[in-house]
């Protein structure tokens, strides 16, 4: 029993928050053009990292995200949680992040798109550049869709800019 605790304890002390920031992003094709949002995001490591060789590394982190997603007539709150991995090469300060979350609205329906239903995925690719040991600047592209589960399935993807604080 108290093997299983001091595994536990070790877990919860590796668990960590990694960094914490802002997010904007806007739409840019012509099926939903007009979208925007922001988010407050924080990303926390998990206990795990693996080698891949020639000083490349893999880390799995938890990526949680709460904000606003609108167009110009329409607001909805949003709110995601999930998995992601990040890969990295030894000190380079530019890393690729690429994740898929379980994402939840207060609305779907648009007045420019509806996008089904409440419950939606965002799925991502993304380059995060460490301007400092504690200041981050990072891009990605998302798609956020229903996966079929509502009444449409339009999706909408869109570009994202962010500066966040690496702890």
């Amino acid at each position: 029993m108290v093997a299983i605790a001091g595994e536990r304890r070790g877990w919860a002390a590796d668990f960590v928050p990694e960094s914490v920031g802002v997010r904007a992003a806007f739409s840019w094709s012509d099926s939903a053009s007009g979208f925007h949002s922001v988010e407050a995001f924080s990303n926390w490591d998990l206990p795990w990292k693996w080698d891949l060789g020639s000083e490349w590394l893999l880390k799995p982190q938890v990526a949680a995200s709460a904000g606003w997603l609108g167009d110009s007539r329409a607001d909805a709150f949003l709110t995601t949680l999930g998995p992601a991995l990040v890969i990295r090469h030894g000190d380079w300060p530019v890393s690729l992040s690429v994740g898929s979350s379980p994402t939840l609205l207060s609305r779907d329906d648009f007045p420019s798109k509806d996008l089904g239903c409440l419950f939606e995925f965002t799925s991502y690719a993304g380059l995060n550049w460490d301007v400092t040991s504690h200041f981050r600047i990072g891009y990605r592209f998302q798609h956020t869709s229903n996966a079929g589960l509502g009444s449409s399935n339009p999706g909408l993807n869109m570009h994202a800019f962010s500066v966040s604080y690496v702890f």
